[in-house]
């Protein structure tokens, strides 16, 4: 009886055992075989050492995900794999970031002030407010009197034809006041540390050579009066709560083509800044930056012409760059020149008749990524807001510019421009730095600190498959794996 009954509890044993094996076998099957419905093949089972976790937030270009936060986080492990490696060093240290954005445009000031005050108040509170999952946008830029996304062009010194006004006795901020001014005090409710860049698309037209808003050029004669003409507006928006970090000399000056717009070369923005603007900021106490050029990439020898005239050079804080022509490495260039000046990107429309997926990939590329890459402490898209049928706009000015949101009544629907800058406005604050992050081939990332010790490294793969690497961060490596055609923010 002793020998049945131990050979039955040797064979239940037996059994007890086998089913533990093969229940453990399937589990490692499921786990190593798995592939999503994103055909995203997901990267070999990691390793039980495991610290902290990546979040990822993604947009693809077909638009099925948009901002949308990954459902699993990734997690360090301490070993190793075949698998490429981006390399994130906080000790190689470059710029400091002021924010991104876009230009809050007369246009976009005006449509949000047709909204009615609830509607408008929660939209701006989606956009500039950081907590939850807002947008927190930290970099506005807004024109010097006009530019071609207001519904009618104005300086603020118009005269009648033939008459001028030496003293700017007529000064005032006239339009300005019914729709910007009043918007821009609401976001700085919402959002007090957000930084404003100030750019004239033209003169008053008694100050220019032809006497009209479009081309010509700031004629000699008021170089004086026109830097008069700065300091009262920087003054004039400190008396109603509105602080200028910096304005640009003039938008595009060598794009006379625009309404408004004002041509200005090289050696004329030097001889205006060293004699003229420099000298009334630094006597008037503003604390004002003076940005010079403020156009594409296909000219870096414009503010590299500048900043070598030793007069001029102390007045200038940095240059500005558009990517309409040239290369984004401009910027580097003329960083390697002048080490000690800053580099900001300042303007990026996309069109109307645009492709969402084509954009999303190429303004993160080179506005967002290839900008931070090279030295810029802004990124910049072209307008916040524009209407269902593209205006406001001036006569002449851009009829195809979509802004970020466009606005119809009280309804808006966001737009691409919307998700280029979010992923990285939500994610990356000012005082933020650029950080080391080497290359791998088929992925575009940059890399950050952000002043609450979190990791940030903004990323796009614009090829047709999917491309599986690691993030390696103290000898620890994450193994991620990105869709085709999409961009994703890491947070660790």
């Amino acid at each position: 009886m002793k020998s049945r009954e131990s050979r039955k509890y040797i064979l239940l044993s037996i059994y007890l055992f086998s089913a533990l094996v093969g229940i453990f076998l399937i589990l490692i099957m499921a786990n190593g075989c798995y592939k999503n419905n994103n055909n995203d093949i997901n990267p070999p089972p990691q390793s039980n050492n495991l610290t902290d976790s990546v979040i990822t937030w993604v947009t693809s270009a077909d638009q099925t995900k948009l901002l949308s936060n990954a459902s699993v986080n990734v997690l360090f492990s301490e070993e190793p794999n075949a698998y490429p490696v981006i390399e994130i060093d906080p000790l190689q240290q470059y710029q400091s970031v002021d924010g991104f954005g876009y230009t809050l445009t007369g246009g976009s000031a005006y449509l949000l002030s047709k909204m009615d005050e609830e509607e408008r108040s929660n939209l701006l509170h989606h956009l500039f407010d950081c907590s939850d999952d807002n947008a927190c946008i930290s970099y506005l830029r807004i024109s010097i009197g006009a530019s071609d996304l207001d519904e009618k062009v104005f300086s603020y010194d118009d005269m009648p034809e033939g008459e001028t006004d030496m003293t700017l006795s007529h000064f005032n901020l006239g339009y300005d006041t019914l729709y910007l001014i009043p918007v821009l005090k609401e976001i700085l409710q919402l959002n007090p540390n957000i930084k404003l860049l100030g750019s004239p698309w033209s003169a008053p037209t008694w100050m220019k050579t032809n006497h009209n808003s479009v081309g010509g050029h700031l004629d000699s004669l008021y170089y004086n009066v026109y830097a008069d003409y700065f300091v009262k507006y920087i003054i004039a928006m400190q008396q109603h709560g509105i602080n200028l970090d910096a304005i640009t000399v003039q938008n595009e000056p060598l794009h006379g083509g625009n309404n408004p717009s004002m041509v200005m070369y090289a050696d004329q923005q030097s001889k205006f800044v060293k004699n003229h603007l420099g000298p009334k900021f630094q006597n008037a106490h503003l604390a004002t930056k003076i940005i010079i050029w403020d156009h594409n990439c296909d000219n870096p020898g414009y503010p590299i012409s500048i900043l070598s005239d030793t007069e001029s050079y102390p007045y200038i804080d940095g240059s500005a760059f558009h990517l309409y022509g040239g290369d984004i490495s401009a910027l580097s260039a003329v960083k390697n020149q002048f080490p000690d000046k800053s580099l900001y990107f300042t303007e990026q429309w996309t069109s109307g008749h645009g492709n969402f997926g084509e954009d999303l990939q190429w303004h993160i590329k080179n506005v967002i990524i290839g900008s931070m890459r090279n030295w810029s402490k802004v990124a910049l898209e072209w307008n916040l807001a524009n209407g269902s049928d593209f205006k406001p706009h001036t006569p002449g000015g851009c009829n195809l510019c979509l802004g970020a949101i466009t606005i119809s009544g009280n309804l808006f629907t966001k737009n691409v421009g919307y998700y280029n800058v979010t992923h990285a406005s939500r994610f990356i604050p000012p005082g933020s730095i650029r950080i080391g992050s080497s290359d791998i081939a088929n992925i575009s990332q940059v890399a950050f600190l952000t002043p609450q010790d979190k990791k940030v490294v903004l990323a796009v793969n614009e090829t047709e498959n999917p491309q599986i690497f690691n993030l390696k961060y103290q000898g620890k490596y994450a193994l991620v794996s990105m869709s085709p055609h999409t961009v994703a923010t890491y947070i660790f």
